[in-house]
């Protein structure tokens, strides 16, 4: 043995950091080595500070929704059945079930890329103006969202869209428990 090993060979010297996390990780009683705080780097913040503003959300969950409406779209136009499909043939029954789900998939497109933007615009909005995260911010973009997406059939059914998105919002909110 050389001088360089006695830590090996004296049980009361301090153990190496990769020894001590074993150590406690085994029940020894030991302290885990803390490990220093990292700053972030100027590229970090940079992108921290873009992905911060509303703008670009609202942008990111219009693009994530509209994607979103396309497989929906998608789904649900292969499930619709033609009236006199017995009359048509095979090859008919193909391009009219193809038509549908391309008409589909656009109109879902549509409507979940306009939610999306709608929804994260308005909460991103409305939690900067109030500098505050909680289930209010929710509740407002879920009304706005409600009550543009139903504001074609008139105030009733822009009052009952508001209401209904608003109440699915924090129901959706509660199970995934964002703001605790």
């Amino acid at each position: 043995m050389s001088e360089g090993d006695d830590s090996t060979s004296n049980p009361s010297s301090s153990p190496t950091p990769s020894a001590a996390s074993s150590a406690s990780s085994s029940g020894s009683g030991e302290s885990k080595v803390v490990e220093p705080l990292r700053l972030p780097t100027f590229e970090e913040m940079k992108a921290q500070d873009m992905f911060n503003n509303c703008a670009v959300k609202s942008v990111i969950s219009g693009v994530m929704g509209g994607g979103m409406g396309v497989f929906m779209g998608l789904l649900f136009g292969a499930l619709d059945n033609p009236i006199h499909a017995e009359e048509m043939t095979a090859r008919q029954q193909f391009v009219y079930a193809a038509k549908q789900m391309g008409s589909k998939s656009w109109h879902m497109a549509k409507t979940f890329a306009v939610m999306g933007a709608v929804f994260s615009g308005t909460e991103c909005v409305v939690e900067k103006a109030r500098a505050k995260h909680d289930t209010t911010n929710t509740v407002v973009a879920g009304c706005v969202t409600g009550g543009l997406l139903s504001a074609r059939a008139g105030p009733q059914a822009a009052c009952l869209g508001c209401a209904g998105f608003a109440a699915f919002s924090v129901v959706i909110e509660k199970i995934f428990d964002r703001h605790t």
